[in-house]
């Protein structure tokens, strides 16, 4: 079953990831200016393109142990997945930036007063230089470098799902599971001695 799965995977394209990923925020910007996120448009189009970026962000994170463990491969999405998690981390912020805070003055007393605007700060910081490096001439330039570079991304997830349990507002289970995935997924990348997990070899 995998193995077909793989068949039938390496003969998609992973160009329509960035084009249907793009016309989310524009599909949440028109549904605010017709009223469709209700009575707080901003802080609604705000934490959708959040989570949503958290959510693409994990997937990522997945990509590997599903990989390693089912001998699922979807590493020709990769790119794609976490090129788009950025654009939408970046969009999450210019919502913020542009439509919520606004004021020059405020952004900077909320990034340093605010604990969770901090740490998702912090996160995003994490992702410039991989959304910099997402391409094949950085790729050969970096040559081994290039994956340890991208190893800040197991920094930025963490920080995406801390910053979302910090911004909910008491006990909230969904937070939870997201920061449970991210936590779960990154225990599966950790090498135990004298265990190996031998990978299916997908055809």
């Amino acid at each position: 079953m995998v193995n077909w799965i793989n068949t039938y995977l390496r003969k998609l394209p992973a160009w329509p990831i960035y084009v249907v990923g793009g016309f989310y925020p524009l599909w949440l910007l028109w549904q605010g200016l017709n009223g469709g996120l209700g009575v707080d448009p901003v802080k609604s189009m705000e934490h959708a393109i959040g989570e949503a970026a958290l959510q693409l962000l994990i997937v990522g994170l997945a990509i590997t142990p599903l990989r390693k463990h089912l001998g699922l491969n979807l590493l020709k999405f990769r790119r794609a997945i976490g090129v788009l998690a950025f654009f939408y981390v970046f969009a999450h912020f210019l919502v913020w930036l542009v439509l919520d805070v606004q004021l020059l003055g405020q952004i900077w007393a909320d990034i340093l007063k605010r604990p969770y605007i901090t740490v998702g700060m912090a996160g995003l910081l994490l992702l410039l230089p991989l959304a910099m490096t997402s391409n094949n001439l950085s790729m050969r330039k970096l040559g081994p470098r290039w994956r340890k570079l991208h190893k800040l991304t197991y920094g930025a997830a963490l920080l995406g799902g801390l910053h979302y349990v910090m911004l909910a507002k008491g006990f909230q289970l969904e937070p939870l599971l997201y920061m449970l995935a991210i936590v779960v997924l990154l225990l599966l990348r950790v090498k135990l001695p004298g265990l190996k997990v031998r990978a299916r070899t997908p055809s």
